[in-house]
């Protein structure tokens, strides 16, 4: 009996040497990416690392964060911004190989309201937006330092309306903060890119941002020049077919052409 015991202690003990061995061993491939970026990301992610056992690991944060971060340690296999001005950030620091730099896609600028909110507001120069809030607050990603937040200052600031919500804003460090502010009902409306209201039941968007307004939202994509092979061969597979689809349900616009 106490030999059968200590076998079957032994053959476990095999078994997680091993185990732990082969997860040491599995293809690692570190993407940093804007926090918009998060649902569809992790779900090709997972898909991805199921198919070719790589385990794939994400960082999500405000682009320019993730930008520092990169100029400032390694780490990093592929990076993944909301704006071409934190990309250039890493670029203008040779942080990024220069050749695998392209802009992947594309996503829109919308108003939200809580879902049960009856608030109704077009989106055009001069609108009444501070009616609107009711003497509440703006919820918007910080208007200096996350691409959300300045692609919203700059639509409100060509919409005439800029100078009335300035000092009645709720900024959060990234697009995501600032979802979330509106999905509790903390602020009766806020600012965020047309795929972050799609994946939260608890807002509604109540008008869409003319993309006239504000600098075109693009997504630039690179790899780190320190990158390996198997990052390289995950930066082509999101600009294939299967993440294509899934980005493309999530509500972005693909901007590589089709294979």
């Amino acid at each position: 009996m106490i030999r059968a015991v200590i076998a079957t202690l032994c053959a476990a003990l095999v078994s997680l040497v091993t185990a732990s061995a082969s997860a040491q061993g599995q293809a690692r491939v570190t993407v940093f990416a804007a926090a918009s970026l998060t649902d569809a990301l992790q779900e090709i992610g997972t898909a991805y690392g199921r198919e070719h056992g790589t385990r794939v690991v994400f960082s999500f944060a405000a682009s320019m964060t993730l930008a520092r971060q990169i100029d400032l340690s390694a780490g990093a296999d592929v990076f993944i911004s909301a704006d071409a001005e934190s990309m250039d950030y890493v670029e203008q620091r040779n942080r990024i190989a220069k050749p695998s730099r392209a802009n992947l896609l594309a996503n829109r600028l919308v108003l939200i309201a809580p879902a049960d909110s009856n608030v109704t507001l077009a989106v055009a120069p001069q609108m009444r937006i501070v009616e609107a809030l009711r003497g509440g607050r703006l919820a918007m990603a910080n208007v200096e330092t996350v691409p959300a937040g300045r692609y919203g200052k700059a639509a409100l600031t060509a919409l005439g309306v800029w100078t009335q919500v300035a000092d009645r804003l709720a900024q959060g460090e990234d697009v995501r903060t600032a979802l979330a502010y509106v999905a509790r009902g903390e602020a009766p409306l806020g600012i965020v890119y047309a795929t972050d209201a799609r994946v939260e039941p608890r807002v509604r968007v109540v008008a869409t941002f003319p993309e006239s307004t504000h600098p075109p939202i693009v997504y630039p994509i690179a790899l780190m020049p320190e990158a390996t092979a198997g990052a390289a061969q995950f930066l082509t597979h999101l600009r294939g077919p299967e993440a294509r689809a899934v980005f493309e349900r999530a509500g972005f616009t693909v901007l590589v052409p089709r294979r």
